[in-house]
C-alpha cells in the first residue's frame, strides 16, 4: 500500500537477494514480528478508539502532497 500511494515500484526479493542489497538491515526487515494490544487493553483497561494502522494508512492523509499538507501555513 505504501509503495502504491507513493508511486514507487515494488519488486519481490528472495532472502539472499535482500541480504545482498540491504546487508545487515535485511534481517530486521524480514523478521515476522506480529504485535497485539491485548495485554495493554487487559492490564490498563484501555480501549483503542482510533482506526487500525491499515485503515489509517488507507485514509491517505499520510500521503498528502506537500502543498496540501501545508495549506494555510506561511513559510516566510
Amino acid at each position: 500500500m505504501i509503495g502504491r500511494r507513493l508511486h514507487v515500484p515494488l519488486v519481490s526479493k528472495s532472502s539472499d537477494q535482500a541480504a545482498d542489497r540491504f546487508g545487515w538491515l535485511a534481517h530486521f526487515v524480514g523478521v515476522d514480528c506480529p504485535a497485539s494490544s491485548k495485554l495493554t487493553e487487559e492490564k490498563l483497561r484501555w480501549q483503542p478508539k482510533q482506526p487500525g494502522i491499515i485503515a489509517d494508512l488507507e485514509r491517505g492523509t499520510y500521503f498528502a502532497t506537500e502543498q496540501t499538507t501545508h495549506a494555510g501555513h506561511s513559510h516566510r
